[in-house]
């Protein structure tokens, strides 16, 4: 496959020739795409699913299953990687010959702890999406009632002016 540094504008351009003047005179846009497909060479797929670890062929340290405590697993990764770290330490100043399985045993903790995280992303998606929508909200309301406020002001305003062109 070869590729050119500027390569020309795909064919179809010539179908939105009239589009300023006639913006429906386009075509519709393509379906989206469902399954796998191919980019830059690499195959991708359109399904969001966190692969297990197990698919990943790395060995889970955390109970399987849809009920984790994930508060509870993820201090037991962490407090276990930093006496992991410490053993890494004796091991270097006693045996620096030995390094080699504790640096895998850590790479497999980091592993698990990073999947636990990956797991809790939709819910902090979430609740991050939740978080800005409330933010909207309120910030909605206080534009209104800063409009009430003004209005109120000018309404009175207007009182005044009215009551004074009146009284000359």
């Amino acid at each position: 496959m070869s590729t050119a540094t500027y390569p020309p504008p795909p064919p179809f351009y010539r179908l939105y020739k009239d589009y300023s003047n006639d913006p429906k005179s386009a075509p519709e846009p393509p379906p989206p795409i469902e399954g796998t497909y191919v980019l830059y060479g690499c195959n991708y797929t359109t399904d969001d699913a966190l692969p297990s670890l197990e698919d990943q062929g790395v060995r889970q340290l955390y109970p399987k299953g849809p009920n984790i405590d994930f508060k509870k697993e993820l201090r037991s990764l962490n407090r276990e990687l930093q006496l992991h770290i410490l053993e890494l330490a004796d091991i270097l100043v006693e045996r620096p010959s030995q390094y080699a399985r504790r640096v895998e045993e850590i790479s497999l903790i980091f592993k698990n702890l990073h999947h636990l995280l990956n797991s809790l992303r939709p819910h902090q998606a979430r609740a991050t999406l939740i978080h800005i929508l409330e933010r909207q909200i309120q910030r909605r309301k206080q534009a209104v009632e800063d409009i009430k406020r003004r209005r109120e002001e000018a309404q009175k305003l207007l009182k005044e002016a009215v009551g004074t062109l009146e009284g000359q």
